[in-house]
């Protein structure tokens, strides 16, 4: 498998992957952004979509941001340079955006997180900063400068006044400038800031990483909601104490073994962050479609190799279990076994399925079943 350029991934993994950035010069050869500036700017003055503004000197105050939805005339009131606007999860709204995310599958599906649209004039900036995520930047439009280099974490001193994190006393260690087809890999904790040198749009391949709380939290509420967890404490064989509050060693040990029990349930583990990592990032576009499937359309479909595809919003995900896999699907799972489990990676190894691999289950009414509940709840559609 190779990143686009052509690096071995096993070597950009082994070499750069959450360790040192990395240039990739034409790594998309005669690129050509799928959405233009008017469009981003139309993109953000829908409800849906999350986008902000970033302002370099708004009238005296240092990097000053705002968050849409934007009526259409804010546009026209920025000033001629030095603004940004981001648009986040443009590949949920447009096609060709969610196709570009094909060409990073290196990286495990639950791993990749979205793609956000960076539009700016002249002298554009979101400032220096870093990030707590690997990200690889795509120079789509114009020229962008990118200045990076040198850790930074969460004590790095900060500029004052402004509600975003910028950098302060920041020294980059490397400037390289991005035409279009260009990339730049940085892994999280690196200090950048990319200035535009004309109007240029920067498109932003993001990872997720998420933090032990989520985990944590995540996991316990999911062991909770197990019919199991509203057992009560037991002691059937307590015994008198010489002083009341004491807190037994016993008391302990028993504690320990109820939450080892709980959390070593590796079963439950995988079902859980299955349905965790492929819960939609946003629920306004993995909708029911107006008009809803039988059985036997899907296997017509398949017949005919109409092109199924993901909902530009969907995540996908399998896991195996000894005698069974699962499927993961927008947050919810479906368990196969025998003959389907060769549809979980199927489904799950690119937006565009293979349909040649699907039409062998034409004639499998449990595998067209389960293919029209995906498409009838919004996870999938026919092209």
């Amino acid at each position: 498998m190779t990143l686009p350029g052509g690096l071995s991934a096993e070597d950009f993994l082994r070499e750069n992957w959450q360790k040192k950035p990395r240039v990739i010069r034409q790594a998309f050869p005669g690129f050509q952004c799928p959405v233009s500036a008017d469009e981003l700017a139309g993109l953000a003055c829908e409800d849906a979509v999350e986008s902000r503004i970033v302002i370099e000197n708004d009238k005296g105050r240092p990097w000053q941001l705002y968050n849409g939805p934007f009526a259409p005339e804010r546009f026209s009131e920025l000033p001629e340079t030095h603004w940004t606007l981001l648009v986040q999860g443009l590949d949920h709204w447009v096609p060709e955006m969610a196709d570009l995310l094909d060409e990073f599958r290196f990286v495990p599906n639950w791993r990749l997180d979205d793609i956000m649209a960076s539009y700016a004039p002249k002298g554009g900036s979101v400032g220096p900063h870093f990030d707590q995520y690997d990200v690889f930047l795509l120079q789509a439009e114009g020229q962008r400068t990118w200045q990076f280099g040198g850790r930074c974490d969460e004590s790095s001193p900060r500029e004052e006044g402004t509600p975003l994190r910028i950098l302060k006393d920041w020294a980059p260690e490397e400037t390289v400038t991005l035409n279009p087809g260009d990339m730049l890999y940085l892994p999280p904790g690196i200090g950048h800031h990319g200035i535009a040198e004309n109007d240029c749009i920067t498109l932003s391949i993001g990872f997720r990483a998420p933090t032990v709380d989520d985990l944590l939290t995540g996991f316990t509420d999911f062991l909770c909601s197990r019919t199991d967890a509203s057992e009560h404490l037991s002691d059937p064989d307590l015994q008198v104490q010489s002083n009341p509050g004491t807190i037994s060693p016993d008391v302990i040990d028993k504690l320990d073994s109820i939450l080892r029990e709980r959390l070593q349930d590796r079963r439950q583990l995988a079902l859980w962050f299955g349905q965790y990592s492929t819960t939609p990032k946003s629920l306004e576009i993995v909708v029911p479609p107006e008009d809803t499937l039988a059985p036997e359309d899907v296997s017509e479909h398949l017949c005919a190799d109409n092109q199924i595809r993901w909902n530009e919003g969907s995540r996908f995900a399998y896991y195996e279990f000894e005698e069974e896999t699962a499927l993961f699907v927008d947050g919810e799972q479906y368990l196969l076994r025998g003959d389907a489990t060769p549809i979980a990676a199927l489904l799950c190894a690119g937006a565009r399925p293979d349909m040649k691999a699907l039409a062998a289950f034409a004639g499998d009414d449990a595998i067209c079943g389960l293919l029209c509940t995906l498409i009838n709840q919004g996870s999938l559609y026919v092209e």
